[in-house]
C-alpha cells in the first residue's frame, strides 16, 4: 500500500509515513545483506586454489538458494512463530504470511519486507561455513548442510535471541548478530571442518602445517571490501527502521574494523617480518563481526577497543585453530567468524555506555553475566546441533570427495568444468 491506501486504512498521516519510511529503509538493509553473498563468494574463491573456484562459488550460491526456501517454508515460523517455552517457534510453518495482523503487518512492517530481511541473515550464517569446509566437501552433502542451518539451527538460536525466546527475555543483546548471525555459523564450521579432515598435503607426517596459499589475492580484497560496504546495511539495516542512530550505528561499525585491520596488520608485521595480507583482510572482517552485537550501545572509542581487541584475537586465534587444534579452515572463518562473535557479544557488555545500561536497567555486572550465559548458549546449542547435522550426513551420503577428486580439483569431477576455461595454471596439486 502507498500513502493513499494507508490512510483510507485509517493510518495517521505521520504513522502512514514512517511505516513507508521504516520498509524503505529495512528494504534496503536487506538488499545490501543480500550482496554479502558476492562478497563471501570473491573471499572464498581468492582465498583457495583455482581447481575449486567453480565449486566455492556454486556453494555460496546455493546456500542462498536453498536457505532461502527452507528459511520461507519452516525456518521462519521456527524464528518468529512465538514461542514454546522460550525454545521455539510453533506457528506459521509453510505459510510466514499468516502471521501479520490484519494490515498485513509483523512486527511494525509489511510481512514480506520482515521475511526478505530475516531471510537473507540465515543465508549469510548458512554461508560462513563454506570456506572453512572448501576444497574436500561433497557437494551433495555441503546442500544438506545447507537445508539443515536453514530449518534446524540457525532459526531456533534466533528465536532465542530475536524471537519471542528465553534470551530475549532475560536480556541478552545482539543487536544485528555476533552470536545469533556468525558465531552460529563459525560453530558449525568448526565441527564440519573439524569432522571433515584437513586437505591432502596440509599437515606433514610431523604434524606441521603447511601452507596452501590461495590463487587470487585481489578478488578476495574485492570481496572484503564488498563485505564492508555491506556490513552497513547488516548493522545499520537492523534498527529496522528510520532512526536518528544510524549515524551512531554506521561509525561504530567502521571504526571497529578499521581498527581491527590495523592491529591485526602491525601483529603479522612483528611476527612474520612482513605485513601480512590475507591476515589483514581477516583482520578487517574480525573487526565487522565482534562490533556487530553492540554496535547500537557502545561508544566510538568503545568500538575502537572491541576492534582493536578482535585484531589481536584473531591472529592469535587462526594460529592456535592451525597449529595445535591442527583444523584446516582454509578461509578463516572459524576465527572470523566464531572466535571473534563470541568475543564482540563479551565486549559489548564491557563497553557499553552508560546511558545504554540506564536505558536496559542493568548493572554492567548483570549485563555481563547476561552476555556470558546467553552466549555460552548459543554456543553450546550450534556446536551440538552441527555435530549431530554432520554426523549424519558423513553416515549417510558422506562428507568428503575421495583423494583423486581433491587433487584433480573439484570443479573438473563434481561439475565438469574449470572456472578458467583456456588458462594454464601451474601445478598446485
Amino acid at each position: 500500500m502507498g500513502l493513499p491506501e494507508l490512510l483510507a486504512s485509517g493510518f495517521g498521516e505521520a504513522e502512514a509515513a514512517t511505516l513507508l519510511l521504516n520498509t524503505l529503509w529495512t528494504l534496503i538493509g536487506a538488499v545490501l545483506v543480500f550482496f554479502m553473498q558476492a562478497g563471501f563468494a570473491a573471499v572464498e574463491t581468492g582465498l583457495t586454489r583455482a581447481k575449486n573456484a567453480g565449486n566455492i562459488i556454486m556453494k555460496n550460491l546455493m546456500d542462498y538458494v536453498i536457505g532461502s526456501i527452507c528459511f520461507f517454508l519452516i525456518g521462519f515460523a521456527f524464528m518468529f512463530g512465538g514461542s514454546a517455552g522460550g525454545i521455539l517457534g510453533v506457528k506459521g510453518f509453510f505459510s510466514p504470511t499468516s502471521l501479520a495482523d490484519a494490515n498485513g503487518l509483523f512486527r511494525g512492517l509489511p510481512i514480506h519486507v520482515f521475511l526478505i530481511f530475516h531471510t537473507v541473515f540465515c543465508a549469510t550464517a548458512a554461508t560462513i561455513v563454506s570456506g572453512a569446509m572448501a576444497e574436500r566437501t561433497k557437494f551433495a552433502a555441503y546442500l544438506i548442510y545447507s537445508a539443515g542451518i536453514s530449518i534446524f539451527i540457525y532459526p531456533i538460536t534466533g528465536n532465542w535471541v530475536w524471537g519471542d525466546g528465553w534470551l530475549g527475555a532475560l536480556g541478552y543483546h545482539d543487536f544485528a548478530g555476533s552470536s545469533a548471525v556468525h558465531m552460529v555459523g563459525g560453530a558449525c564450521a568448526l565441527v564440519g571442518a573439524a569432522m571433515l579432515g584437513a586437505r591432502y598435503g596440509k599437515y606433514s607426517r610431523e604434524g606441521k602445517p603447511r601452507a596452501i596459499p590461495g590463487h587470487n589475492l585481489p578478488l578476495t580484497a574485492l570481496g572484503v571490501f564488498i563485505l564492508w560496504f555491506c556490513w552497513f546495511g547488516f548493522n545499520c539495516g537492523s534498527t529496522t527502521a528510520v532512526t536518528t542512530n544510524l549515524g551512531d550505528i554506521a561509525v561504530t561499525t567502521n571504526l571497529a574494523a578499521a581498527a581491527a585491520a590495523l592491529v591485526s596488520l602491525l601483529i603479522s608485521w612483528v611476527r612474520y617480518g612482513k605485513p601480512d595480507v590475507p591476515m589483514t583482510f581477516n583482520g578487517v572482517l574480525a573487526g565487522l563481526v565482534a562490533i556487530t552485537a553492540g554496535c547500537d550501545v557502545v561508544g566510538d572509542y568503545g568500538a575502537l577497543a572491541i576492534g582493536a581487541i578482535s585484531g589481536v584475537v584473531v591472529v592469535f586465534a587462526l594460529e592456535f585453530i592451525d597449529r595445535v587444534l591442527k583444523v584446516d579452515d582454509p578461509a578463516g572463518a572459524i576465527t572470523v567468524h566464531g572466535v571473534c562473535g563470541f568475543l564482540g557479544t563479551i565486549l559489548t557488555a564491557v563497553f557499553a555506555k552508560n546511558s545504554a545500561l540506564a536505558e536496559m536497567g542493568l548493572s554492567r555486572i548483570k549485563f555481563l553475566a547476561i552476555q556470558a550465559v546467553g552466549v555460552f548458549a548459543v554456543l553450546a546449542y550450534a556446536l551440538l546441533a552441527a555435530l549431530v547435522l554432520f554426523f549424519i550426513i558423513k553416515e549417510t551420503v558422506g562428507l568428503r570427495v575421495p583423494q583423486n577428486v581433491e587433487i584433480d580439483g573439484l570443479d573438473l569431477h563434481e561439475h565438469g568444468i574449470s572456472a578458467y576455461a583456456n588458462f594454464r595454471f601451474q601445478d598446485d596439486k
